[in-house]
């Protein structure tokens, strides 16, 4: 089934990746809000949702904070999360900065990392007390 392009008006098919006109993603859908994929509760705690997901970037390459209760994502800020870089209370990630951190890379109050600086407690391969290396204790 053929459609026109929501931004140049050029006839494309409904399935089309790219318009071949003027190379818009996705033409033949009315709106269009990036690549990847995302999802958000409607329940929420405050102004935050329950539960965000995302894996998702805009059309102009930004991706997309998953911010939540709990988020989960790339990028992610909350009370818990999930991702690759992470900033929550809870935090699993390879860079996480948060109270309680498991990352490959952390700054934490307590945490469990490869690489990380702590304040009250912390394991790991090169995990280091942030009073230690300010010379405070």
């Amino acid at each position: 089934m053929m459609k026109t392009c929501r931004e140049c008006n050029h006839q494309v098919s409904e399935s089309a990746i790219f318009c071949p006109n003027c190379g818009a993603p996705y033409p033949g859908q009315k709106h269009w809000t990036g690549w990847g994929w995302e999802y958000k509760s409607t329940t929420t705690i405050g102004t935050l949702p329950l539960l965000h997901i995302s894996f998702k970037y805009r059309p102009n390459r930004m991706p997309v904070v998953a911010k939540g209760v709990i988020a989960i994502g790339q990028f992610a800020a909350g009370m818990i999360t999930i991702s690759q870089f992470g900033v929550g209370i809870i935090n699993l990630s390879q860079f996480g900065i948060g109270l309680y951190v498991v990352a490959q890379f952390a700054l934490a109050y307590s945490c469990i990392a490869q690489f990380g600086l702590y304040l009250e407690q912390g394991w790991g391969q090169f995990v280091r007390s942030i009073t230690q290396i300010l010379g405070l204790n």
